[in-house]
C-alpha cells in the first residue's frame, strides 16, 4: 500500500490499521497551520506509524526529524520512507519502542514541532504530555499537536504547557499546545 504526500511523493505503508496513517485532510491542515515554520525546524514524530508526518516535514525543509514507533515492521518502513525524501543537510532517526519509555532518551534535545498520534484508545496521552514537559522537549517557541478522538475527555495538561488551539476534522480532533510563558 502507499500514500501520497507533499510534492506528489509516494510513501509505502503497512497493510491493515495497525499504523493508521494520518488522513490527508488532517495532514494538510497541520502543515497549513504550521506553514512557514517547518523549514529549518527540528521535528519529533511520536507514535510515528508509517512516518508520513515526519516525511512531510522533511519534504518541507525540516533539518532534523526524530520518530518513535513501537512496531519494528513500521520502523523499517519509516527508515525507508524518510531515506527516500530526505535531502542533503537533513538528518533523521527512528527509535523503536514504547513512546513513554523512550522519551527520556531524548532529554537535552528540543524540538520546534512535535506531532503525537497514538491509537485513540491508548492511555498514554497524559504520560507523554508529562514527559514532554519534564524533559523540556518542546522548544520555548515551539508547538505540539496531539491527534485524538473528538469525544475524548479533556487532557490533564502539565503546568508548563498550555492549549493554544483546537480543531476538529470529522472523526479526528487536534489539540495544539505551546510552552506556558508566565506573565512577568
Amino acid at each position: 500500500m502507499s500514500l501520497r504526500i507533499y510534492g506528489n511523493r509516494l510513501l509505502k505503508t503497512l497493510p491493515g490499521q495497525d499504523t493508521r496513517p494520518t488522513l490527508a485532510r488532517v495532514r494538510g491542515a497541520v502543515f497549513n497551520i504550521w506553514q512557514g515554520t517547518i523549514a529549518g525546524c527540528h521535528w519529533l514524530d511520536l507514535c510515528a506509524g508509517s512516518g508520513s508526518m515526519g516525511a512531510e516535514a522533511l519534504c518541507r525543509g525540516a533539518v532534523r526529524v526524530v520518530g518513535i514507533e513501537q512496531s519494528s515492521r513500521a520502523c523499517g518502513l519509516i527508515q525507508q520512507n524518510w531515506r527516500q525524501v530526505a535531502g542533503e543537510g537533513q538528518t533523521f532517526e527512528v527509535i523503536r519502542g514504547d513512546v513513554v519509555k523512550k522519551l527520556p532518551t531524548l532529554a537535552g534535545q528540543t524540538f520546534d514541532r512535535i506531532y503525537f498520534d497514538p491509537p485513540y484508545a491508548c492511555d498514554c496521552y497524559e504520560p507523554v504530555l508529562a514527559a514532554i514537559a519534564q524533559y523540556h522537549l518542546l522548544a520555548p517557541e515551539g508547538e505540539l499537536a496531539v491527534e485524538h478522538s473528538p469525544d475524548r475527555d479533556p487532557f490533564s495538561v502539565p503546568p508548563t504547557l498550555e492549549i493554544c488551539r483546537q480543531k476538529i476534522y470529522g472523526n479526528t480532533a487536534l489539540t495544539f499546545f505551546q510552552c506556558h510563558h508566565p506573565i512577568r
